[in-house]
């Protein structure tokens, strides 16, 4: 019995020298991801402002459906005719 409890002491001293007694701060944690997210916010907002404008500078040369033309379509020339 003495020896069980002087081993189970020994290992309580050599867990509490074994660990860390370092406390966690999270305080500038919460300022990163806030930073973070109004970083994202403002570069999502300049990227869609900047491809509007690419957008509106450089228009599409025509749309393009794949759907079938409700009516009948001509019959293409060639360039022989």
């Amino acid at each position: 019995m003495p020896t069980t409890l002087a081993l189970y002491h020994l290992s309580l001293v050599v867990i509490s020298f074994l660990q860390d007694d370092n406390s966690i701060d999270f305080s500038g944690l919460g300022k990163q991801l806030l930073g973070g997210f109004v970083l994202a916010v403002i570069v999502a907002v300049a990227y869609t402002f900047l491809r509007l404008r690419w957008r509106d500078k450089n228009p599409s040369s025509g749309f393009i459906s794949i759907n079938p033309a409700e009516r009948e379509a001509e019959p293409v020339k060639s360039a022989r005719d």
